[in-house]
């Protein structure tokens, strides 16, 4: 059987859903900045390099006869084409249909609802959601790739081509040398992507700093300036490694768009740090600090967003062992000289130059971000909005930095009456009242629930700061942070909280009077609720709330039960305190009340108040309705 009768016949195939919806937008919105399609196919290229790079540490035949790894450009101008071709790993069939007919991610809505909200940032979206190859079809009516894998023989090369209209072709072919190359049919008002110096240009602008030769024909010339028929391939880009390069010699704008090669995000960064360190461990790092949130930043299978190079040599994406979950938005590298070149996974995680390079990064960072708060705090804010949640699962997993963290930390507080998070734990140590020794805080499920929580009405009468915590995991963070600066926190919704600090004397002689007339109210509401709480005390933090219910100092919170319980884990049962204020009115008039059956209605109606209000439900609604509908009857 020959060669040719092993190819696999032409197949038509339809594209996933979301990638014909990806394809309209390409081809049918305006795009402000198109020259960001050569970008992305030359970045891809040099991902395949290094790609192959390494696969070929265990392999060399998988160079087959060249070596030289490259990616080159050539137009056509009488076809009306641009291909950009690369030898590096390539793609098998299977590969082609899922990297190339699909969209695996599952936020490609996200990106939808993106481009249509503000479509002037269209073209910076586009890598943030892993769809670069597409930007072809911003410039390309019809797009054909030509691929093979290295190592395989030349009959298993592929070719797929679609006119970004709902489907494409797949079909065998032969193809001599491995890699791919991509041939774009660029629309008439497109065609100045054929002129070579516009080539020139945006691979000067975006790909100087790629590690392989970025190659364009060129054409020799008689002394009359006429094409003799004879060129040869030029290196147009500088072709070296940006982070072996001294940094006195790299402008911000090469930083920029070497982080969005690395990254494929079309936003720059807000902070960067390049690093050589030479001693006990040898190794440079260049690491990011992107402005924007991935879509998948609280995806479970989320990847790191280190690169691990040993040797100026790729080993790997995703090198989540040089630094810690909570920092996994950091993008850029590690090139390490103390790691052998045959490198696995395994071999990295149990060792001591990891676990060295892991301490190092993540300090650079958290010092990084220390600067960027303490120098921009505007800058700052927006990392925060993006950011934040993730950091605060830092406590938690990095207690040798556990202090640096927290002064990362941002919250919501009564002191600024917003539901920005902008006041930090130095802010708030730095306004507290001198008789005050500890850090006051609040969980609920909103910031208005925070903000208007009955737990408040002392500390605003007293002029006590509290801080304000609303998001789902403050209340799991805290259990992890138990102090700051040698002041220690303190759940204002807690039975051991203390206020007598700051009372006068005449205040509190006023309340250990009130304490012992009340004792009888507190004895009855026992005796009528038996099991179903904890205790019931009198309480002096409230004014305008007749009652509220609190947790022991070391029992589970609220807001810790309604995590565990979203997370799908079964929490144990919270047995609140009742405390009641003996001075408001309703208590009053509860107290009054000779009838037991009445006044068990008032202690039901109280305690309903005081669920709600903590856990914004009760065990038992219609017991709570009836209790008011009869009091409101009698009424």
């Amino acid at each position: 059987m020959s060669d040719q009768a092993t190819l696999q016949s032409k197949e038509t195939r339809g594209f996933q859903s979301e990638v014909k919806q990806l394809l309209h937008l390409m081809i049918h919105s305006l795009y402000s900045n198109k020259e960001i399609f050569l970008r992305e196919l030359i970045s891809n290229a040099s991902d395949a390099s290094d790609k192959l790079r390494f696969k070929a540490l265990s392999d060399s035949a998988l160079y087959e006869s060249d070596g030289d790894l490259r990616v080159r450009l050539s137009v056509n101008k009488e076809a009306g084409t641009l291909t950009v071709e690369d030898n590096g790993i390539g793609m098998s069939r299977d590969e082609v249909i899922e990297n190339l007919g699909t969209i695996a991610k599952s936020g490609t809505a996200d990106f939808f609802k993106q481009l249509s909200e503000d479509q002037s940032k269209d073209s910076q979206l586009i890598g943030q959601f892993g769809v670069g190859f597409y930007s072809a079809f911003i410039v390309a009516d019809k797009v054909t790739v030509m691929t093979r894998a290295a190592g395989v023989d030349a009959s298993e090369g592929v070719q797929w081509e679609s006119a970004g209209e709902g489907e494409y072709t797949i079909e065998g072919i032969e193809k001599a040398t491995r890699g791919t190359s991509i041939t774009l049919h660029l629309r008439e008002e497109d065609k100045e992507f054929l002129d070579e110096w516009r080539l020139r240009d945006v691979i000067g602008k975006y790909s100087d700093h790629i590690g392989i030769p970025v190659e364009m024909w060129e054409q020799e010339r008689d002394e009359e300036g006429k094409e003799t028929g004879e060129g040869k391939w030029e290196k147009v880009n500088k072709a070296q490694a940006l982070w072996t390069r001294s940094k006195s010699d790299i402008s911000d704008e090469e930083y920029n768009e070497f982080y969005k090669h690395l990254s494929h995000d079309f936003a720059d960064p807000l902070q960067w740090s390049h690093n050589r360190v030479e001693g006990k461990n040898d190794y440079t790092s260049l690491l990011y600090i992107p402005s924007k949130a991935p879509w998948d930043m609280f995806n479970r299978d989320h990847k790191h967003g280190l690169k691990l190079y040993v040797q100026r040599v790729f080993i790997m994406d995703d090198a989540s062992q040089f630094m810690p979950s909570y920092l996994r938005f950091v993008r850029g590298l590690i090139d390490s000289n103390d790691l052998p070149l045959n490198v696995s996974r395994e071999i990295l995680q149990d060792n001591k130059v990891t676990q060295s390079l892991r301490n190092a990064c993540t300090k650079r960072v958290l010092t990084m971000l220390e600067r960027l708060a303490n120098n921009d705090a505007d800058k700052y804010q927006s990392f925060w909005k993006e950011f934040g949640l993730v950091l605060k699962e830092g406590p938690a997993e990095d207690f040798s930095n556990r202090e640096k963290v927290a002064g990362l930390l941002r919250f919501a507080s009564t002191e600024t009456d917003s539901s920005e998070q902008t006041v930090s734990l130095a802010d708030y140590v730095s306004r507290m009242k001198e008789e005050q020794d500890k850090i006051y805080y609040l969980t609920a499920d909103s910031y208005q629930a925070a903000k208007n929580s009955p737990h408040l009405e002392q500390f605003k009468a007293k002029g006590i700061e509290v801080i304000l915590m609303y998001d789902r995991i403050d209340e799991w963070l805290m259990s992890y942070l138990p102090e700051f600066d040698g002041k220690q926190f303190q759940a204002i919704t807690k039975a051991d909280l203390d206020l007598s600090k700051f009372e006068d004397d005449a205040e509190k002689e006023k309340r250990e009077e009130t304490e012992k007339e009340f004792a009888s109210v507190v004895d009855r509401t026992k005796a009528y609720l038996g099991d179903r709480v904890k205790d019931v005390r009198p309480t002096f933090k409230l004014s305008g709330t007749p009652a509220v219910v609190v947790t022991d100092q070391f029992e589970m919170g609220t807001q810790m039960a309604k995590l565990l319980a979203a997370a799908g884990q079964e929490a144990p049962e919270v047995k609140y305190i009742f405390e009641m204020n003996p001075e408001h009115t309703l208590v009053k008039q509860m107290a009054d009340e000779a009838d037991e059956e009445v006044f068990g209605r008032w202690v039901e109606m109280l305690l309903g108040q005081a669920m709600l209000a903590e856990r914004g439900s009760m065990d038992d609604p219609s017991q709570f309705l009836s209790a008011v509908n009869q009091l409101l009857t009698k009424g």
